[in-house]
């Protein structure tokens, strides 16, 4: 592997806690990213992913867990994820997702993807957190890209 990574962030006015949480229960997992996931992220847990691209699906290994300021998995194909939640003005955090472990051969094709990935995820969440209902970023984006290989 390598020391390439990609980064995305985002600020969403709600705290700490309540933005971890939502990545770590399936209810709301699937209320802005997956279509199912088999359990909750937990420490030392492995889950399944549905995501919303029909087919799509990838293990997650927790590597760390601490409520409300850091949750790091992997991907089954060997990425490494870090989320970093830290308290960004009054009741708001800085969401920080970084991959790392990309594949040299697919390097600018894999940091593209999780950027480009994170990004609607976080704007998504944000919007869900904020106003109580999903933008539909990730679904949009599910069905542009399931239309789209056809």
């Amino acid at each position: 592997m390598n020391d390439h990574l990609a980064r995305a962030s985002m600020m969403i006015r709600k705290p700490p806690r309540m933005v971890f949480d939502a990545f770590v229960n399936p209810a709301k997992l699937t209320q802005f990213w997956l279509r199912a996931a088999t359990g909750p992220l937990l420490p030392g847990a492995t889950v399944t992913w549905h995501f919303m691209v029909p087919g799509a699906a990838d293990s997650v290994t927790v590597q760390r867990f601490e409520p409300g300021r850091h949750l790091a998995f992997r991907w089954g194909a060997g990425i490494d994820v870090e989320m970093e939640f830290a308290p960004f003005e009054l009741d708001a955090t800085q969401v920080t997702v970084t991959c790392r472990g990309f594949d040299e051969r697919a390097l600018l094709a894999q940091a593209t993807g999780v950027v480009e990935g994170f990004a609607i995820v976080l704007c998504d969440l944000k919007t869900l957190l904020e106003s109580g209902r999903s933008a539909n970023l990730v679904r949009d984006k599910a069905e542009l890209i399931t239309k789209t290989k056809r």
